[in-house]
């Protein structure tokens, strides 16, 4: 038995997933975060490190951590890169003048050997603004096309309303499971 298979078998009895989310700061991680784990969003500030939550969803364990995206906090990211099964990307779609500046920092973190193999979820938030772009416009800007390293999606939400949270959480927990838990 290979030592992938064995920490395939360890990973299935606890049905255990990683989720590090990050984005440039301002693009409403921690208020899909707080949303999806249904607290109240009314009153969120800055993220200055990170926060760390735990939900049950589907019969999975999530572990799902938020780290803050300001430019000075940025290159402390790959402290959090070790075992991460997914990784949450959140554009804030309104925000024309940092698209540049977010597809370098997405780019650069594909090619980090800790996060070879994880799933991608891109999400395009705060689709409920006035003039965001569309998802399918984040992904040509991005050029999401051109990403052949790891699995990915990307889906239009919006944090605020809630609005497509389910559809891309369940995605991403659907596609790690059929990669980790899968009978050899």
């Amino acid at each position: 038995m290979g030592l992938l298979t064995i920490l395939k078998k360890m990973k299935q009895k606890e049905k255990e997933m990683r989720l590090l989310m990050l984005g440039l700061d301002n693009a409403g991680k921690t208020t899909i975060l707080k949303r999806f784990n249904g607290e109240d969003i009314d009153t969120i500030s800055p993220t200055l490190g990170f926060n760390i939550k735990t939900l049950d969803h589907n019969g999975y364990k999530l572990n799902v951590w938020d780290v803050g995206g300001q430019k000075s906090l940025r290159s402390y990211w790959r402290n959090y890169f070790e075992s991460t099964d997914g990784l949450i990307w959140v554009v804030d779609s309104a925000d024309k003048r940092r698209l540049v500046d977010c597809k370098a920092e997405l780019h650069s973190l594909l090619v980090e050997e800790r996060l070879a193999g994880a799933t991608l979820l891109v999400f395009s938030n705060k689709q409920d603004l006035p003039g965001a772009l569309s998802a399918d416009e984040i992904r040509e800007l991005l050029d999401l096309d051109s990403i052949s390293t790891h699995h990915w999606m990307i889906i239009g939400c919006s944090a605020v309303t809630g609005e497509n949270l389910l559809q891309g959480i369940d995605w991403t927990i659907s596609d790690i499971s059929s990669r980790l838990f899968t009978a050899d």
